[in-house]
């Protein structure tokens, strides 16, 4: 079985590609801003964004100028307020325009699993009295073909180029364990054209297998598998590290002020070569107060299966 193991650097050389559709999937859990950082750096251009909740990392990448569209629900720095670079393509067209396509989340749930489905659409009932349908011509409703009087929606189906999952762990085929706060991160996997994996630690099959309820990916639909440690911050893994809110507030004076946030991009991304060199600017520090003293994640003992 192929080893899929590469680099941050090469998974994104080799899988991102100018004009794609780009998914880097995790609900508040398993962001991984690595990805992002390593997508702006190689200067990717017009792409389109589709994420459920764009956080943080969606504005850094739109501030860098790398898309020209997002596909979303709910745009926000959660808990905090706008995400400024966004929004400021979004009113003034600052520094170019953006286009939006906005749904509610089970909404972009429900394109997710008929792109993962293979199905044409998917209908929902959750747009009731909703006013997106009418800022979104892509959300149609259709009569029910088993209840003539009830009006139900569709929304099409959506199939990334890429998607960009980060995980506690996978093995070298891509066999893929998250736990935790689980998003859409397998509904874009297989809704995607090519799936990289990023994970905290590329661990033995056999430790897979002794403990498949974790397994949420399989192996044969990934392309590359990254071994990243710490590539969500400030974003979380469960059972390695926490979620560093202090960042998430910081990042609302940051974003405001156009300069402030082409100089952070400039020393946070662009005058470093790699994550691993993130890792040792913010310094060991910060890294023991973001590090769990307690409750890490275990094993489950299945007996002698394996």
């Amino acid at each position: 079985m192929a080893n899929k193991v590469v680099s941050m650097r090469d998974a994104v050389s080799e899988l991102v590609r100018d004009s794609d559709t780009v998914a880097i999937e995790g609900f508040t859990h398993l962001i991984c801003f690595a990805a992002g950082h390593e997508i702006i750096r190689q200067g990717r251009r017009n792409l389109t964004l589709a994420r459920m909740t764009p956080d943080v990392v969606y504005d850094q990448m739109v501030g860098a100028g790398v898309a020209n569209k997002i596909i979303f629900s709910w745009l926000g720095n959660p808990g905090v307020g706008s995400l400024h670079a966004i929004r400021r393509r979004i009113e003034n067209e600052d520094p170019a325009p953006i286009e939006i396509e906005e749904y509610s989340h089970f909404g972009m749930v429900s394109r997710y699993m008929a792109g993962a489905s293979n199905l044409p659409f998917m209908p929902i009932v959750s747009y009731y009295e909703s006013d997106i349908p009418k800022a979104n011509p892509k959300i149609v409703p259709i009569q029910s073909p088993y209840e003539p009087n009830e009006t139900v929606y569709a929304v099409p189906p959506l199939h990334p180029d890429v998607a960009i999952i980060h995980a506690q762990r996978a093995d070298e085929q891509g066999d893929t364990q998250i736990w935790g706060l689980l998003g859409c991160q397998k509904e874009a996997a297989f809704a995607a054209d090519r799936v990289i994996i990023v994970v905290e630690e590329v661990v033995d099959e056999q430790v897979i297998r002794a403990d498949p309820n974790r397994t949420v990916i399989p192996g044969l639909i990934v392309d590359a598998v990254v071994e990243e440690p710490k590539a969500c911050h400030p974003s979380y893994a469960q059972g390695y590290y926490d979620r560093d809110n202090k960042f998430y507030l910081d990042w609302d004076a940051v974003a405001r002020d156009p300069d402030r946030l082409d100089a952070w991009l400039r020393e946070w991304v662009y005058d470093l070569s790699s994550h691993s060199d993130y890792l040792e600017k913010m310094g060991d520090a910060e890294w023991s107060r973001l590090t769990p003293a307690e409750a890490m994640s275990g094993e489950v003992n299945y007996g002698e299966y394996s």
